[in-house]
């Protein structure tokens, strides 16, 4: 038995293994792992750490890199590795909050979770009074295997299933604790309603997702069930198709959009590109890969929101100018930094329509700097949403001027410049005016399956009316996303 001492901060804890795993295998072993956003390819270079000791030499992934890899160095005996110091990270957990008739699920306590492909966010409840007690949220530890529901699919095929289930099982129990610090024991939660998306679902289950894994992509479970588990109640909302999941019905919900007679679309931009489309009583529903991106994933200076992240870039007198969360010195650039950073130098000339650029790097303060790679994925990124949208639009014969209102929901789109979005060509200009950001719609929609009743029965009307409109082999989006790789300049405000 060999030792891997863990040391991050002044925090050290001590892991023992056998044979020569990877580094990046042992970490996740006790939820220590950096992300890979690459799924453990070696090439994003964002898992890299300190290491001593018994340890493989450095491999063409890591010489290229100029650091030693987590998922590319494997041990050979007892050694020490050095983590980066976990940084504080704002993740969305409010929403839009509607009036409910109070009927809540059985207990005096529960939690509605939402559990995203990036992130996790729980909010504690009293039952009897419906009032919130508490919330807590974290970065989903899966992502640590992979980045996107593709990658941990394959990770669960290869017989990942049960670590990828571990992992999200265990960051709800520490959300919990979090949560019912000083309000009550987390024994006490007897009841738990868990939105996400499909493949979410099927990993917090232990369910082979051998059915979300090739054509016709037909997923054999699309819950709606109450299942014992973690040692309480834990409710799945109703998904509507393989990748349109629970965390969209609760969104629906939360919007409260499938009970207008206007026409309504809800966009949820994020590592998985979900749209919902109402018109007259009718659902459309489609979903579309735009990767991590946008979740500052995959970004060769990407992070979350986390204090020094440039999170706002605009123009000033000609020049670059850009905002960091908390006024810190820079670190790298989220989601809605990214999308202003790629709208500014459009309006500079640095970056054209193609999307090509005459420099290597385009900086934006502190030495985080975007980099031609950057500037193609937000492209891959948002021609995939933008093609979604207009597919989905163009399948109820309609417009964008025929649309009354615009739901963004999630964290990325709670912070989403809308000039910058329509800017890129993410959003079209005709919804500008009509867009709103609803927050963690999903996670609203989960806590309203908590505290009523009557909502569920909605939630599993919503799933019964949707319609999915499939994007694969579709000449009309193939179309659409060809010319959405254009970038549409315009004035950013």
């Amino acid at each position: 038995m060999s030792r891997l001492l863990v040391r991050r901060g002044a925090q050290v804890r001590a892991l023992e293994f056998t044979g020569t795993p990877l580094v990046s295998e042992v970490l996740q072993g006790a939820n220590l792992a950096p992300a890979q956003p690459c799924g453990g390819r070696g090439t994003c270079g964002k898992c890299a750490v300190r290491l001593s000791g018994a340890v493989s030499a450095p491999n063409a992934a890591e010489e290229r890199a100029g650091q030693r890899l987590s998922c590319q160095a494997r041990l050979l005996g007892d050694a020490e590795v050095e983590l980066p110091e976990a940084r504080a990270q704002e993740i969305e957990v409010a929403g839009i909050a509607r009036p409910l008739h109070l009927a809540p699920l059985a207990g005096r306590y529960g939690a509605a979770v939402d559990i995203g492909t990036t992130t996790l966010a729980l909010r504690l409840y009293d039952l009897h009074s419906g009032a919130a007690l508490g919330q807590a949220s974290c970065w989903n530890p899966q992502g640590t295997v992979a980045a996107d529901v593709m990658g941990r699919i394959g990770a669960a095929l290869d017989g990942k299933g049960a670590l990828l289930q571990a992992q999200v099982r265990g960051a709800i129990d520490e959300l919990l604790r979090t949560a019912c610090s000083g309000v009550c024991r987390p024994e006490e939660v007897e009841t738990l309603v868990l939105a996400g998306n499909t493949t979410m679902l099927y990993l917090w289950s232990g369910r082979d997702p051998v059915s979300l894994s090739a054509a016709p992509f037909a997923a054999d479970c699309l819950f709606g069930q109450t299942v014992e588990a973690q040692g309480r109640s834990a409710v799945l909302p109703p998904c509507m198709n393989a990748f349109v999941g629970a965390d969209i019905t609760c969104a629906v919900l939360a919007s409260g959009l499938a009970e207008s007679d206007r026409v309504a679309v809800l966009c949820d931009i994020g590592t998985n590109g979900e749209i919902a489309l109402w018109k007259g009583g009718e659902l459309l529903v489609t979903s579309t890969a735009a990767g991590p991106a946008f979740e500052g994933a995959g970004i060769s200076c990407g992070c979350g929101s986390v204090p020094g992240a440039v999170d706002r870039v605009w123009l000033e007198n000609g020049r670059i100018a850009a905002r960091t969360i908390g006024g810190q010195a820079a670190v790298g650039v989220c989601g809605s930094g990214l999308i202003d950073a790629v709208a500014a130098y459009l309006q500079t000339g640095d970056i054209d329509e193609t999307g090509a650029t005459e420099e290597d790097t385009l900086p934006l303060r502190d030495g985080v700097a975007l980099l031609p790679k950057d500037v193609r994925a937000v492209q891959l990124a948002k021609a995939a949403i933008a093609a979604g949208l207009e597919t989905l639009l163009r399948s109820a014969n309609l417009a964008p001027e025929d649309v009354d209102d615009l739901y963004i929901a999630g964290g990325f789109g709670s912070h989403l410049h809308i000039p910058s979005a329509v800017a890129i060509g993410l959003l079209p200009a005709a919804l500008a005016a009509k867009a709103r950001a609803i927050g963690n719609a999903s996670l609203e929609g989960a806590s309203r399956l908590l505290l009523s009743r009557e909502e569920g029965e909605k939630a599993r009307d919503i799933a019964a009316r949707s319609r999915h409109v499939a994007l694969g082999g579709n000449p009309m989006f193939n179309e659409r996303y060809i010319e959405n790789m254009m970038f549409e300049s315009s004035d950013c405000d």
